[in-house]
């Protein structure tokens, strides 16, 4: 099964990829390639049949021979069934090779003639199994693939397991599956290999499920009622496919507050013991599965006087777990409970949450039983409702008021005020808050087949816009419509001229039409009174101003934070706040960045505002990586990562920031495979800005895995796109040094000059005191590539000092490590490490030599790739002047090689120090098996045959 995510990890090309499992399948497949053997374990439907199959495919090309055997419980009393299974079809390929005996009493167990039994030939039997096996092995690997083992008849298993404990050496592999609760599995794995790796099979995430249902064609459905799935079934796969499958073949969805339906072949599997309980008891069970915490007490206040000892009996029979010291009656699997409300008659099940709606002590749960135990329009079920739908909002629980919302608008007459749409539009808004895009998107457009009043129309517009997110050009035609539904009112107005600033920016492209709609914006607004999309629009003016490097910036942002302040709009991820941050991380104040964005995250968590979550868990990330506390900011990022996957918001930004932290503290290749997918995802929905943003995480992910070639072309593209877009401000992106040092790398030292000079207009213009040092940092690389060493060094050594006052710690610590390489191999201009090839005529001046420094301050930060490039440098040494013989004898060599791209110059380069291919890997951050592709085409482009004949070449001697 192919993951169909946006953003999909790093992985080999697999024909059957299981979901959710790449970690567990990648051990299992490893320790198969080792030589041993696998034991997967888990309860039933968590998909180890599904997972043993794949890993058998891929697996299975590398035997010789693969015997398979699948025990049903059915046939689990007929002896030597399995063993049958294993060997029946090649028994007679050995038989010969074994003893008398041992055939005697193998044929007679495989075809029932003779009756053999474990008594009679137990130890001839034994033998020969085992013997069988070795001889099966002395033609070539052999594969057992068992499933279902705790289904194998006792005289197959003990067999098996006599021949695995005796193997040894061996190549017989087991690969098995076995059901189990909990650690059930020693057993199993005593019946194993020595070597054999047991494997447990846990529940799926919420964002796995959807993956699943995904694949198996259950599209469409809203994250609500996927995330109902996965709780349900408790991120079983099997339990999700079937309640899926159900909702698929359902006409009628669930009424918002009620139960998954559950299908028959689910209920069978889990309700098999509940006809053992007696009426009363049963009653008190649906009474629990319709309460959303039930505890002891509720149930006594529901009228269930027996609670205690009809809980009990249920506990007996394996349907409850209830707390030995606590109140709650919790069920064993909440598949169960939705399968007895699911069997439950709807009078029986409305008669239970009418029981709840007094029992309950909570006015939200009170409101959702009276609705559910209510039939038809009821207005004062109805303002109830509206009035939970306010204070679940209220206390930040936007997915719960949105349910609510939808069950007061079911049980409203149409001739209420407020109607029907109204109550529909709030919880569309509610889901919004809560990442349910996919509810408020269904729940707009139903509202827009009927509506007709202007406002309703165009607030239902808004939630369309709204929910299309960075997709915002996939409802470009809709503009004209909205323009048209909200006539000349300046409040509906002021809501559409906020949409169309985020679409001149996302869409067009252009920074100055989106400030221009969004000052508009603000001014209808301001005329209307609406205070909300005033505080929008001008944060979003704000935001704009900054990146264009405008100076009404700082006066647009005092505007948007003057009182009064929409406690929602303050700290929402477009507003005020947001804004305030952004001015706050460009201008150098990353104390003051880092408690503003804590505030704002804390806020938006308490409010239950998802968007605003993932958004500010990616901006405070950013700080920390600036800070350069590289461990934290890959831990937020990874975080941001996880609720963007879960919410499907915010995937691009959030792979980007990914790429670049990863780049900073993790894995360069995963940071690359990250930065191509969010440039790809930007390319296809049409956001040039975020096309920007994943072209500067590729080109800084490429230069730190070596690539300066591809690094220079990346950054080019960001500043045609950056001009394009309008945006002045250096400290938007931060790519220019490395653009200028990419260049300075290949070789175009004038075209990095220029880059600096232009950029330090701007940044001297704005007062970027960061960009203004890291530009230095490129200038001293652009001075010590022309020849003036000193003034690079004295400027290197000022560089560090001043971020090291700013708080950069990352920029900090890359500027000793270019002070060092300087210091060490002038020649290498500022790359600083073993990889890099002296230029003829190239000489060191004599300095200080470590790279203590750099290491401390790398180690400091936990930048992990770049400390490995720093302890590569340090581990070469210094190296000896080139003199202008040693230069003239390596011409030759050095002249071949400027022909070669960057990366394959630096690998040729390490093959001449002497490094074997994994060292390569090593030292440039990439695998070896790209080290072996890489020395491949350097082969064909110098025309030689081998590693020896490079080193020749270093030497000006002619290769044979």
């Amino acid at each position: 099964m192919t993951v169909p995510r946006d953003f999909k990890e790093p992985a080999r090309c697999r024909s059957d990829l299981v979901i959710g499992r790449e970690e567990l399948f990648g051990a299992a497949h490893e320790q198969l390639a080792h030589g041993g053997s696998v034991l997967l374990h888990g309860p039933a439907g968590i998909g180890k049949s599904t997972v043993l199959r794949a890993l058998a495919t891929e697996y299975g090309a590398h035997a010789r021979t693969v015997l398979r055997c699948s025990a049903t419980e059915s046939e689990s009393h007929l002896p030597f069934l399995a063993l049958a299974d294993l060997l029946g079809l090649v028994a007679d390929e050995v038989s010969q090779r074994l003893p008398a005996a041992q055939r005697t009493a193998l044929e007679s167990a495989l075809t029932g003639r003779g009756e053999s039994t474990l008594q009679r030939d137990g130890l001839a039997l034994r033998l020969a199994v085992l013997s069988t096996l070795r001889a099966l092995a002395t033609q070539g690997p052999v594969l057992i693939v068992a499933d279902d083992l705790q289904w194998l008849d006792p005289a197959s298993a003990e067999l098996l397991g006599f021949a695995a404990r005796r193997l040894g050496d061996t190549p017989v592999q087991l690969l098995c599956a076995v059901r189990t609760e909990g650690q059930e599995y020693d057993r199993h794995l005593r019946a194993s290999p020595p070597d054999t790796l047991a494997v447990r099979l846990g529940a799926l995430s919420r964002a796995q499920v959807s993956a699943l249902l995904d694949h198996r064609g259950y599209t469409g459905l809203p994250r609500s009622t996927v995330r109902d799935i996965h709780r349900t079934s408790a991120g079983n796969p099997l339990f999700a496919l079937e309640l899926g499958r159900a909702l698929a073949e359902n006409p009628t969805p669930p009424r918002p507050g009620e139960p998954l339906p559950v299908p028959t072949s689910l209920r069978a599997l889990v309700l098999n013991r509940l006809d053992m309980l007696p009426a009363a008891a049963r009653h008190t069970l649906l009474v629990a599965s319709a309460g959303a915490r039930p505890t002891l007490a509720l149930l006594h206040a529901a009228g269930r006087e027996n609670a205690e000892a009809e809980t009990a009996q249920a506990a007996e029979l394996g349907l409850l777990a209830t707390e030995p010291e606590g109140p709650a009656v919790r069920f064993a699997h909440p598949l169960i409970s939705a399968a007895l409300y699911a069997e439950a008659p709807a009078q029986e099940r409305r008669a239970a949450h009418a029981a709840l709606s007094t029992a309950a002590s909570d006015p939200i749960e009170r409101a959702r039983h009276l609705a559910l135990a209510t039939t038809g329009t009821d207005p004062e079920a109805a303002a109830r409702l509206a009035e939970a739908a306010a204070l679940a909002r209220d206390r930040g629980a936007p997915s719960v008021a949105a349910s609510l919302g939808l069950l007061a608008a079911r049980h409203t007459p149409a001739d209420d005020t407020p109607g029907p749409d109204e109550h529909r539009l709030q919880a569309a808004e509610d889901a919004i808050t809560a990442g349910e895009v996919d509810l408020a998107r269904d729940i707009a457009r139903e509202v827009l087949t009927r509506a007709t009043a202007p406002a309703d129309r165009v607030r239902a517009w808004m939630v369309v816009i709204e929910a299309a997110g960075q997709a915002i050009g996939e409802v470009d035609t809709v503009y004209p419509q909205v323009l048209a539904d909200a006539g000349d009112d300046p409040r509906l107005l002021g809501l559409v001229h906020y949409q169309l600033a985020w679409r001149g920016l996302v869409v067009e492209g252009d920074f100055a039409i989106g400030r221009e709609e969004a000052a508009h914006a603000a001014e209808l607004a301001a005329r209307a009174g609406d205070r909300r999309t005033e505080l929008l629009a001008l944060a979003f003016q704000a935001q704009t101003e900054n990146l264009m490097g405008h100076p009404d910036a700082p006066a647009t942002i005092k505007r948007a934070l003057r009182e009064p302040q929409d406690p929602a709009i303050s700290c929402h991820h477009n507003g005020p706040g947001a804004a305030r941050y952004r001015w706050l991380i460009m201008s150098d104040q990353l104390p003051d960045a880092r408690s503003t964005v804590t505030a704002l995250l804390r806020e938006a968590r308490r409010r239950g505002m998802v968007e605003s979550e993932v958004h500010f868990v990616r901006l405070l990330a950013e700080t920390e990586l600036r800070s350069g506390h590289c461990g934290r900011a890959l831990d937020l990022a990874r975080e941001s990562m996880r609720l963007a996957r879960d919410s499907g918001i915010g995937e691009i930004p959030s792979a980007v920031l990914n790429s670049l932290t990863e780049a900073s503290g993790g894995d360069p290749e995963r940071a690359l495979a990250l930065a191509h997918e969010a440039v790809e995802q930007a390319e296809q929905v049409g956001d040039q800005m975020y096309v920007s943003r994943g072209l500067t995480a590729l080109g800084f992910a490429q230069l730190v895995a070596g690539d300066a070639e591809g690094a220079a072309r990346s950054l080019r593209r960001v500043r045609e796109l950056e001009h394009g877009l309008g945006i002045t401000d250096p400290a938007r992106g931060r790519w220019q040094g490395d653009l200028a040092e990419a260049l300075v790398r290949i070789g175009e030292v004038e075209e990095a000059r220029q880059l600096v000079a232009v950029t330090r207009e701007h940044a001297l213009r704005l007062g970027r005191e960061s960009v203004l040092a890291v530009l230095d940092r490129a200038e001293a690389l652009v001075r010590a590539a022309r020849g003036e060493h000193e003034a690079a060094l004295a400027q290197l050594t000022s560089v560090q000092d001043r971020l090291a006052k700013l708080g950069y710690g990352l920029e900090e610590a890359r500027a000793a490590f270019a002070l060092a390489g300087l210091r060490t191999a002038p020649h290498v201009l500022g790359l600083a490490g073993p990889s890099d090839l002296a230029r003829p005529g190239g000489t060191l001046v004599p300095g200080p030599t470590t790279y203590d420094e750099a290491a401390r301050l790398f180690r400091r930060c936990r930048a992990l790739p770049w400390l490995r490039q720093v302890d590569a440098a340090a581990s070469a040494g210094p190296r000896e002047p080139i003199t202008p013989s040693a230069a003239s004898e390596g011409a030759e060599g050095l002249t071949a090689l400027e022909g070669l791209a960057a990366m394959e110059r630096q690998v040729a380069a390490l093959v001449m120090e002497g490094a074997t291919n994994r060292e390569i890997a090593a030292r440039l951050f990439i695998s070896v098996k790209t080290v072996e592709a890489t020395l491949t085409r350097v082969y064909r482009k110098l025309g030689i045959r081998s590693r020896v004949d490079i080193v020749r070449l270093a030497a000006g001697r002619r290769t044979k």
